[in-house]
């Protein structure tokens, strides 16, 4: 006889669908109002019986381990999404040979079974996820890729049956349709931002990326009222926001992302002292950022921060943006304050933060006071001892510091003439001061003088080098500044000089070239010059995110065919 509420499976009957989804939706909203204890309580007794308790509990606790990136934490998220993957595969359908599952083929299925489905294979992507992060051995990171195809092709086999199901009118289907629109559209989009070699490797892997699609996938579901709207709707924005800037050619419209936000903004006063609020108040500031306006974007994060106390990490996200824009500014002084709290509070990029303070010091004049007595040496002699890992390799940005750090580890080091405006190119920030004459002429001034200043000092074995990252650095405020011949002469200057140290120049001067001779209308020998710069130029520092910005220019110019038959 069946204890109450077991069912024949032994499995502990949980509520129906429909309440279990609006309990999780509950729960959702308290955790973004900041009370994260009472969602996780509101979801907890639930947690083995249902599928949405599980998945929605283990996310919670994987974005917090995420932003915190401690070890314990990560290890928790990634023990506590295997138990919730346990949970959808007890309510997936099965094969009537033994451990054998089904594809989703649509005959037969029941909603509960492909809802399952749908959670089964985001279980599957956010623990791919937390084991880049958990773990350095190869192994896991082949683990992890096996989650992740087993992930994506659940979706795909799920995107038609979405369309095609007798239920498609029911109450619960726009859970399950957000769901698999979420999963569709964030594959497709960031497979699309791969170069064509690596794509080619993914897609005999069974992989397929189509941006536009993947995009229309997000903003379907971000459109309507289901489970997973929100999430589609921060994908688009980091997407329109940062993706497009680090990994493109940085001049997308920007008018999809203040559509997205405004409905959130203009309910701002509801969402006082909340994390949603919180986190659109965020994007805000990156529209602004993005168009010129400094001083209301630092407005924006300060008031992101302001909004909600409750999750401090959520804080290390404005830092760093503030950071920027101080540094746009060149006010060194606060880009310095905002790199400190960084260095000091946050784990993701240890490394990182302490070369933005050395640099940010070193801008300072020679005989200016420095910030709590620091000195920018002994901060550029630390920054290798901060190297991490994160899914077995030294993220790029850390290894580009690295290497600049260096030079301070002799008894009379070669200093780094502007390592905040040259970490700033890595990070396409001239095309925020693009917008703004006032800071572009402030750089240009800057780089005038550390110019001067290279050419009256001792020469040493990086006076090419430095010379040329100043000459790249003009070139772009030429051109932000509409004077075309005189960046075509930078940057056509850097690849007929021969480097030392910095690989990376001629390539990047040859992506920048082609760039203005897109937005020139001189699209064949911009092609030519992508070109050149993807198939001549290898194993250079920061190469892979040249290589993601080249695909991105000849994508734009629909040129990747041609390209890829050289």
């Amino acid at each position: 006889m069946l204890a109450p509420g077991e069912s024949a499976a032994g499995v502990s009957a949980p509520a129906d669908l429909e309440t279990c989804l609006k309990e999780c939706m509950e729960a959702l909203d308290l955790f973004l109002n900041n009370k994260f204890e009472e969602s996780l309580d509101k979801l907890r007794p639930q947690i083995s019986d249902s599928m949405y308790h599980a998945l929605i509990y283990a996310t919670i606790l994987g974005m917090r381990a995420m932003m915190t990136f401690e070890h314990d934490d990560i290890i928790n998220a990634g023990r506590t999404m295997k138990e919730a993957q346990a949970v959808c595969q007890r309510f997936r359908k099965k094969l009537t040979v033994v451990g054998k599952m089904s594809k989703p083929t649509g005959e037969g299925f029941t909603e509960d079974e492909l809802h399952a489905e749908t959670c089964y294979a985001e279980c599957l992507l956010q623990r791919a996820a937390l084991t880049f992060l958990q773990d350095e051995s190869m192994v896991s990171f082949l683990k992890g890729g096996m989650k992740v195809r087993s992930s994506y092709m659940i979706y795909k086999e799920l995107h038609p049956l979405t369309q095609t199901r007798d239920f498609s009118k029911g109450p619960n289907h726009s859970h399950l349709e957000g769901g698999v629109s979420l999963g569709i559209g964030a594959f497709n989009l960031t497979l699309s931002l791969f170069p064509p070699r690596i794509l080619k490797l993914l897609e005999f892997a069974g992989f397929s990326g189509d941006k536009e699609y993947g995009l229309a996938q997000l903003h379907e579901g971000a459109s309507s009222l289901n489970l997973r709207s929100l999430l589609c709707t921060m994908l688009l924005l980091c997407y329109y926001t940062f993706l497009t800037f680090i990994l493109g050619t940085g001049d997308d419209d920007i008018s999809d992302a203040e559509r997205l936000i405004k409905p959130y903004l203009s309910r701002r006063p509801q969402y006082a002292s909340q994390l949603l609020g919180a986190i659109f108040l965020f994007f805000a500031g990156r529209i602004e950022e993005i168009k010129g306006n400094i001083n209301k974007a630092i407005s924006l994060f300060e008031d992101g921060c302001a909004a909600q106390q409750a999750w401090k990490q959520f804080h290390h996200m404005c830092y760093w943006e503030l950071m920027w824009c101080f540094s746009y500014k060149q006010v060194w002084r606060m880009a310095y304050f905002y790199a400190d709290l960084l260095s000091k509070e946050s784990r993701w990029s240890k490394a990182m933060y302490v070369f933005m303070k050395a640099a940010c010091l070193s801008m300072l004049a020679p005989g200016e006071e420095r910030p709590f007595g620091d000195d920018e040496v002994e901060l550029f002699r630390q920054v290798p001892s901060y190297k991490q890992k994160i899914a077995g390799k030294c993220p790029p940005t850390e290894k580009f510091a690295i290497r600049k750090a260096q030079r301070y580890n002799t008894d009379n080091p070669s200093k780094l003439p502007v390592p905040v405006l040259e970490m700033m190119y890595m990070w396409n920030g001239f095309a925020m001061i693009e917008k703004d004459e006032a800071l572009t002429r402030g750089v240009m001034e800057t780089l005038l003088e550390a110019e001067r200043k290279l050419h009256e000092g001792p020469v040493n074995e990086y006076l090419i080098d430095d010379c040329c990252v100043i000459t790249l650095l003009k070139g772009l405020c030429f051109r932000n500044q509409g004077q075309i011949d005189r960046a075509e002469a930078c940057f056509t200057h850097i690849c007929t000089s021969r480097f030392s140290h910095d690989d990376y120049l001629v390539p990047n001067a040859l992506l920048e070239l082609s760039l203005m001779y897109i937005s020139l209308g001189r699209k064949e020998e911009a092609i030519k010059l992508l070109q050149r710069a993807k198939h001549n130029y290898k194993e250079y520092s920061m190469e892979s995110r040249t290589q993601f910005r080249i695909h991105a220019a000849l994508s734009r110019l629909k040129a990747v065919p041609k390209e890829d038959d050289l």
